[in-house]
C-alpha cells in the first residue's frame, strides 16, 4: 500500500509542535482533527484577497461567489450527490439538524412516529425529542446489542409502522466506533414512507462516503473532523430541499441552497473546506498510478476523493488491530466495541474503554501531562453512555485515531496505560 504516514504529517504544522520537549499526540480527533498547510492557505488567501459579501458587482464579491460555488461544488463530488444544489454549509452540524428539524415538523403531525437511537450523539437525538414534544410526536428507541455492540434490525423491524415518518441514526458512533448498515435500515424506513436522517460526522473522516449508495434521504457531517475549519455540511435530495419550507429573512435566495444558509456564511470557513478536499485529492496524487487505477469505474475529483479515502480506510485498519491489540493485552483494561478483527471493517478507529480501578478523568489528566490527548466522560453520546450504565462511574476514555497517527504514537500511550 503506497500510504507516506511521514510525508503526510508533513503536511500539518500543528503535528510538529513540542511542549517541555515532547511532541503532541492527537488521539483526541473524534471530536476535531488538526489541519494540514492547504486548509490554512485557503483561508489566509480568501481574508486577505476576496474577503467581501455575496452578490456584489465588484473583483472581490464575485471572487468570493466563486470560491463558495466551488466549495459547494467539491463537496457535492466528495459525498457523491447529484448536484451542488444538494449541499448546505452551516456552522456546525447541531445547529443545521435543529433548522432541518424544524422545517421538517411541518410535513408532521400529532401521532406520527419518529425512531431516534441508543447510539447517537446527542445532536442527532435533542433537536427530534424537542420537535415531537412541540408537535406531539412519538418517539421510538431503537436499541444496540450491549453484546456486539451492534443494532439489532429485528428489535427495528417491531418499532415499524406505518406512521413512522422519520428515522434519525448514526453511520459510525463517536463512542463505541460501531458503522451501521445506513443502507438497510434506509429501505426497511423507505418501505413504509418515512424519511432518513444520517449523522456521518464520524464516518466521513474514516472512508469513502456515498450518499447514492446509502439510499438515505439526508446526511450530516463537518468539516472540522475531516481535517478541515469549524463548519457544518448537509446533503438532502433536492426534490424535499425543494419542498422544505425554509426559516429564512425574505430578501434571501428561495432555491436550496442559499435558502436553508440563512444570513452570512462564515466565507473563509467554506474556503477552508475546499482546502480540506484539495488535501484529500493531494493524498491520492501522491498514492500512484496504480492505486488510483483501481477505482477506473469512476473519473475526476470523484476518483481522486475515493481513492484517498479508501487508501486512508486500509491504512487505519492497520491502527486499530494495533490499539485493539495492544489494549487487549492490559488486564484491567475493558473496551467497550468490536474487538474481533473479523469484524473490524464495521467499525472506525475511535475506541473507547474502561480500566478497572480508575475513573476515566484521572486517566485523561495524567495522560494530558504526557501531551497525549484524549477524551473521557460521555462526549455528547449520553444515551450510549446511560445504556451500557456508565455514567455514574464517569463514562469511559476514548481513543481517536485518524491517518496521520502512527503506531509510535499508539505504543506510547499503550506503555503508559501498561504501567498504571
Amino acid at each position: 500500500m503506497a500510504f507516506n504516514v511521514a510525508n503526510i504529517r508533513k503536511q500539518f504544522p500543528a503535528l510538529q509542535l513540542k511542549d517541555n520537549g515532547n511532541l503532541r499526540i492527537y488521539l483526541d480527533n473524534p471530536g476535531g482533527t488538526q489541519v494540514p498547510n492547504m486548509v490554512l492557505n485557503r483561508m489566509k488567501d480568501y481574508l486577505v484577497a476576496s474577503n467581501a459579501n455575496h452578490g456584489g458587482y465588484f473583483r472581490t464579491s464575485q471572487t468570493s461567489d466563486a470560491i463558495l460555488q466551488q466549495a459547494h461544488d467539491v463537496m457535492a463530488i466528495f459525498l457523491n450527490a447529484k448536484s451542488a444544489r444538494e449541499i448546505i454549509f452551516g456552522p456546525n452540524m447541531t445547529t443545521l439538524t435543529f433548522a432541518i428539524s424544524r422545517s421538517l415538523g411541518h410535513w408532521f403531525k400529532p401521532g406520527d412516529e419518529i425512531i431516534l437511537t441508543r447510539m447517537d450523539h446527542d445532536a442527532n437525538i435533542t433537536p427530534w425529542t424537542f420537535l415531537a414534544r412541540d408537535l406531539g410526536l412519538k418517539v421510538k428507541w431503537l436499541n444496540f446489542n450491549r453484546e456486539t455492540y451492534t443494532y439489532e434490525l429485528d428489535e427495528l423491524n417491531q418499532l415499524l409502522s406505518d406512521r413512522v415518518k422519520l428515522m434519525a441514526v448514526n453511520y459510525a458512533s463517536n463512542a463505541i466506533g460501531t458503522i451501521n448498515d445506513i443502507k438497510t435500515i434506509s429501505r426497511m424506513i423507505h418501505d413504509l414512507g418515512g424519511l432518513v436522517y444520517v449523522d456521518a460526522v464520524q464516518y466521513v473522516p474514516h472512508g469513502p462516503t456515498d450518499v447514492q449508495d446509502l439510499e438515505c434521504d439526508f446526511l450530516v457531517c463537518s468539516a472540522y473532523k475531516f481535517f478541515g475549519p469549524h463548519q457544518g455540511i448537509l446533503w438532502g435530495r433536492e426534490e424535499l430541499l425543494e419542498r422544505l419550507p425554509a426559516y429564512k429573512v425574505r430578501p434571501a435566495d428561495d432555491d436550496p441552497p442559499g435558502k436553508f444558509e440563512t444570513g452570512t456564511q462564515s466565507h473563509e470557513g467554506q474556503a477552508g473546506t475546499l482546502g480540506a478536499l484539495e488535501y484529500l485529492m493531494w493524498i491520492a496524487e501522491t498514492l500512484g498510478h496504480d492505486e488510483i487505477y483501481r477505482f477506473s469505474e469512476l473519473s475526476g475529483e470523484r476518483k481522486l476523493l475515493y481513492a484517498a479515502m479508501n487508501a486512508i480506510k486500509e491504512y487505519e485498519m492497520h491502527l486499530t488491530t494495533h490499539l485493539i491489540d495492544g489494549l487487549k493485552g492490559i488486564r484491567k483494561i475493558k473496551i467497550h466495541g468490536i474487538t474481533e478483527p473479523q469484524e473490524f471493517s464495521h467499525r472506525v478507529p475511535t475506541v473507547s474503554f474502561v480500566m478497572n480501578g480508575m475513573h476515566p478523568s484521572d486517566i485523561a489528566k495524567k495522560l494530558g501531562k504526557l501531551n497525549v490527548f484524549v477524551w473521557d466522560g460521555h462526549y455528547y453520546a449520553l444515551e450510549v453512555i446511560n445504556h451500557l450504565g456508565l455514567q455514574e462511574s464517569g463514562g469511559m476514555v476514548r481513543i481517536g485515531a485518524v491517518h496521520y497517527n502512527t503506531t509510535e504514537e499508539l505504543d506510547r500511550l499503550l506503555n503508559f496505560l501498561d504501567s498504571l
